[in-house]
């Protein structure tokens, strides 16, 4: 939990990080964080919501993530984008059902999480057998999926391939693996693979990535998302993604792993998509972003949208006027449309969840 010690001015808890008897060792609870100078509105909100940090264990370390709600019941999995976190559900999560219960995880290389072994590199379907891992884990017969951008492929994905272990499947901004264009495909990895041998070199060299102040930190995430993530948002993030230096007085670096930078897609065309669309037969609500890239040609989008409301009387379309990460700048727009959609489709479920003990 060192990660939790490097926390910025901006930050502060709402109580104290406690021990919890009769569960994990790894696992602690705590008030949410909040950025201090949110609303008191938004604050109070968060107050009555405790959330338990848990630890998952994983074959190369371990998994992090951040239970919301009754931990009686099984969670609605909540899977963030790419370089983001768990935080990205910090101020949405807090305006869904309070007795329904979310699990928000970092994908590896992410957050709190650990990075994957030297000498491999990130791909989207190992978070697809992650899932798998973690249903083993916790001895779920079924999960239900809340996703943003990459999560959403990869929620996509597994619900598509095991449709009859998924509830429901509710994606934000990202439908599908994006379609590009073949011809680019050979210079882009041409770059790409040396990039992630140099990326790998500087992590087992275990030196101290560049570090910046806490407002350039700010600065670079509000730019580096093209303004998706706004300042006042951008903490929610951070806290899960900075470390302070030990070199440099008063300046931080990123944790995340630098070979995400240059991950790469599953890589299949638009057939295989079609393909999989056709089986996504579970409650399935879709929330698009009007001011959000589609990040392919428009008719990907539209195509797979049409086959799947033909095929599945279950699914639900909502375009939000919002950017990208909207979930996590704008959540009062989302949260109705998702709370209607659960209310609809959420069953309680307590069996196939494993109760931990000392």
């Amino acid at each position: 939990m060192t990660k939790f010690k490097a926390l910025v001015p901006q930050i502060g808890f709402l109580g104290q990080m406690i021990r919890v008897p009769n569960v994990p060792a790894m696992t602690t609870i705590s008030r949410r964080l909040v950025h201090k100078q949110q609303e008191s509105d938004e604050s109070h909100c968060i107050e009555k919501r405790e959330v338990q940090e848990v630890r998952i264990p994983v074959p190369y370390g371990e998994i992090a993530g951040k239970w919301w709600g009754p931990k009686d019941v099984r969670p609605i999995v909540s899977l963030h984008g790419w370089q983001d976190n768990a935080g990205t559900f910090d101020r949405l999560i807090p305006l869904l059902p309070h007795h329904m219960s979310f699990l928000a995880l970092d994908f590896p290389g992410h957050g709190l999480s650990s990075r994957i072994p030297d000498g491999m590199t990130y791909h989207t379907l190992d978070s697809v057998y992650l899932m798998k891992l973690i249903m083993k884990e916790y001895q779920w017969k079924k999960i239900s999926f809340m996703a943003h951008s990459m999560g959403s492929i990869v929620s996509f994905i597994f619900s598509s391939i095991f449709p009859d272990k998924v509830d429901f499947n509710i994606g934000l901004d990202a439908l599908k693996p994006h379609i590009s264009d073949p011809a680019k495909l050979g210079s882009r990895l041409e770059k790409r693979i040396p990039q992630m041998l140099v990326a790998d070199f500087r992590n087992r060299a275990k030196t101290e990535p560049p570090s910046y102040t806490y407002e350039d930190l700010v600065n670079r995430l509000y730019i580096g998302t093209t303004k998706s993530v706004t300042k006042e948002a951008a903490p929610y993030l951070l806290n899960r993604n900075i470390q302070k230096s030990s070199m440099h007085p008063d300046k931080y670096y990123f944790t995340r792993d630098s070979r995400l930078k240059y991950s790469v897609g599953v890589g299949w065309g638009q057939d295989v998509n079609l393909e999989l669309a056709k089986r996504m037969t579970m409650p399935y609500l879709f929330l698009k972003a009007l001011k959000s890239s589609y990040y392919e040609d428009k008719k990907y989008f539209d195509e797979f949208v049409e086959l799947v409301k033909k095929t599945n009387p279950l699914f639900e379309l909502e375009f939000v006027d919002s950017t990208h990460h909207m979930h996590l700048t704008e959540p009062e727009k989302l949260a109705p449309i998702i709370s209607n959609f659960l209310c609809k489709h959420w069953k309680r479920d307590v069996d196939g969840r494993k109760e931990h003990d000392n």
